[in-house]
C-alpha cells in the first residue's frame, strides 16, 4: 500500500491575498487604541496567531493591560471582516489545488484564521472540492512558528513527514516546516523577501501559486 503523500498549504498571503489588508486593519486597531506600530512591522508578523502577534509587537511585559490583547483582536476582526465576501484568491490558486490533487496528493490548509473567517476565505479560494480539510487556530495549543499546525495537517492527511510538503510565504510557515520535518516551499505573494525565507528554510521559492504551478513537473510535487 502505498503511503499517503500531504500537500499542506497557508492561506493568508499563499493561496489568497490578504497580507496587506491584515496589515492595514491591525494598524487601525492599533491606532484605535492609541498604540503607534509600523505597518512594516506589522507586516513581518503577519502569519503568527493573534495573541503571538500582539506579544510579538507589543512585547509581552507585566505592565501590559490583561484585556487589550483580547480588545485589539476583537477591533481587527471587525475591520477585517468588512472585505469578508470580496477577498481576492492569488492567480491559478484553486488550479493549484485541483492539479496536486489530480496527481494524487492530499491537500490540507494549515492556518491561523478559524470560523467566519476561514469560511471566507475558503469560499475565495474555490476549491473546496479538493480540499481534505484543514486545521486552523481554534484546533492547536500553540500556532506557527511551532510544528503544530503543520503537524495536524499532516496527521488529517494521514501522511508521514517524509512525504509532505509545506507551501507558505512568511518565515513563521518555513520555521513551522522544518520543526515538522516537511519540505517547506515559499511563494513571495505575501510580500516577504526570498532571502529571508531561504535563510528560514526555504527549499525552494516560487513568485506565486501560478509560478509554482506552471513548474511543478520541476519542483518537489514532481516525484512519487
Amino acid at each position: 500500500m502505498t503511503t499517503k503523500r500531504a500537500a499542506i498549504f497557508d492561506v493568508d498571503g499563499t493561496l489568497v491575498d490578504t497580507n496587506h489588508l491584515h496589515v492595514v486593519t491591525w494598524w487601525e486597531a492599533f491606532r484605535q487604541a492609541g498604540r503607534h506600530v509600523p505597518m512594516r512591522e506589522i507586516h513581518r508578523a503577519v502569519g503568527l496567531s493573534g495573541g503571538d502577534l500582539l506579544d510579538h509587537l507589543l512585547g509581552e511585559g507585566d505592565d501590559r493591560d490583561p484585556d487589550e490583547n483580547e480588545q485589539l483582536a476583537a477591533a481587527h476582526h471587525a475591520l477585517y471582516a468588512t472585505y469578508f465576501e470580496r477577498l481576492p484568491a492569488l492567480e491559478e490558486a484553486g488550479d493549484l489545488l485541483r492539479a496536486l490533487a489530480g496527481r494524487g496528493w492530499e491537500i490540507v490548509l494549515a492556518t491561523s484564521a478559524s470560523g467566519a473567517e476561514l469560511a471566507a476565505l475558503r469560499s475565495a479560494i474555490d476549491a473546496d472540492d479538493v480540499i481534505l480539510g484543514a486545521t486552523s487556530a481554534d484546533d492547536v495549543a500553540d500556532g506557527k512558528p511551532a510544528p503544530d499546525p503543520v503537524q495536524q495537517a499532516r496527521e488529517l492527511a494521514g501522511a508521514p513527514s517524509e512525504r509532505a510538503v509545506f507551501v507558505g510565504d512568511t518565515v513563521w510557515d518555513m520555521k513551522a516546516a522544518v520543526r515538522d520535518g516537511v519540505v517547506p516551499v515559499a511563494v513571495l505573494s505575501g510580500g516577504i523577501p526570498r532571502a529571508d525565507l531561504e535563510t528560514a528554510g526555504a527549499h525552494d521559492v516560487y513568485r506565486d501559486p501560478a509560478d509554482l504551478l506552471g513548474r511543478l513537473d520541476s519542483s518537489v510535487f514532481a516525484g512519487e
